[in-house]
């Protein structure tokens, strides 16, 4: 055996070993530990936006929408804090913090998750569109994108959601068609606001992936460009889409808190994170248990999923030294 070859095979069988794509991004993200964490929390909360609430609800023996004036509110009215009945304790109802808190959990992952859902598949198709067919169409949608991008996200929202609250019939879209206000509502004006992002780096990315060879021998062949785009440019973009759309969830959830915070977010009687925050807000130099476990859990929240997404860009980084 030459010595070229002991440097490829060091372990001296007569086969060098190659690794698959994706042993190769499992050997690379267990080696952070931080991620693995971040994965592990996001798994606990996720088993909390299902189970947590019924759950805490049944243990505590406190329903979700239940009041304990005669328990959990003093002479003047204002709420108690953690004690061994109601370990969070009470909100400004007089309802247990903690069932309230269990359920806003799986207000707030369905928002993030399911608005940066449909963000992400808006902007998969506009950025592999105007990516690959270039030109007008390219123009076009880019600059639809850049003006969405420069509208004042938070303002425009507030105004949408207010006056789509202030009808009766709500946002009608089309002929019966109509947004009610509530969880829909909240989706979908974070989905206006979250797709030109992603769009412009599907694009960037469409942009450099159309210029390969193996693009090139397929049009050589004769495919189709639906038939490029989906077998040959799409495949390459799934590691991206999926690193943004875990850095995306925890904004969705952010802004959908904001909202909620201003009182234009989901109805008061659905438990959400937000909605527990602008409860709070009567009572913040009285009761700081009403801030501190909802924003606790929020905060937990987006750095899990943050840390989750810079693990994944590491993993899927082929240029990056580990």
């Amino acid at each position: 055996m030459t010595a070229a070859t002991d440097l490829l095979n060091p372990s001296g069988s007569g086969f060098t070993e190659t690794r698959s794509a994706s042993r190769l991004f499992w050997e690379r993200f267990r080696e952070d530990k931080v991620a693995l964490v971040a994965t592990g929390v996001i798994v606990l909360l996720i088993l909390i936006a299902i189970f947590g609430g019924p759950l805490a609800a049944r243990l505590t023996g406190h329903p979700n929408d239940e009041q304990y004036q005669n328990l959990m509110q003093d002479s003047f009215g204002l709420p108690k804090g953690p004690n061994s009945q109601f370990l969070f304790g009470s909100d400004g109802e007089a309802r247990d913090l903690l069932v309230r808190t269990m359920y806003g959990a799986r207000t707030s992952l369905i928002v993030g998750v399911v608005a940066s859902g449909i963000a992400v598949l808006i902007a998969l198709v506009v950025g592999l569109v105007a990516g690959y067919f270039r030109g007008f169409v390219d123009t076009s949608l880019s600059r639809i994108g850049d003006v969405m991008l420069a509208m004042p996200q938070l303002l425009i929202s507030i105004g949408i959601v207010a006056a789509c609250s202030s009808n009766k019939d709500g946002c009608v879209i089309y002929g019966p068609i109509a947004i009610q206000p509530g969880i829909a509502l909240v989706i979908c004006v974070i989905v206006i606001f979250s797709w030109p992002y992603i769009a412009r780096i599907v694009r960037g990315f469409t942009l450099s992936i159309r210029e390969k060879e193996f693009v090139e021998a397929s049009r050589s062949l004769g495919a189709g460009d639906f038939r490029i785009i989906f077998r040959e440019i799409l495949p390459n973009l799934i590691g991206p889409i999926i690193v943004y759309t875990t850095l995306l969830i925890p904004q969705s959830i952010l802004f959908e808190a904001a909202l909620s915070y201003l009182g234009l977010g989901v109805p008061p009687d659905v438990a959400s994170w937000g909605g527990l925050l602008n409860d709070a807000q009567r009572f913040y130099d009285t009761a700081w248990w009403l801030m501190l476990f909802p924003g606790l859990f929020l905060v937990i929240t987006t750095l899990a999923f943050n840390l989750l997404g810079d693990g994944l860009r590491d993993a899927l980084d082929v240029r990056g030294d580990r």
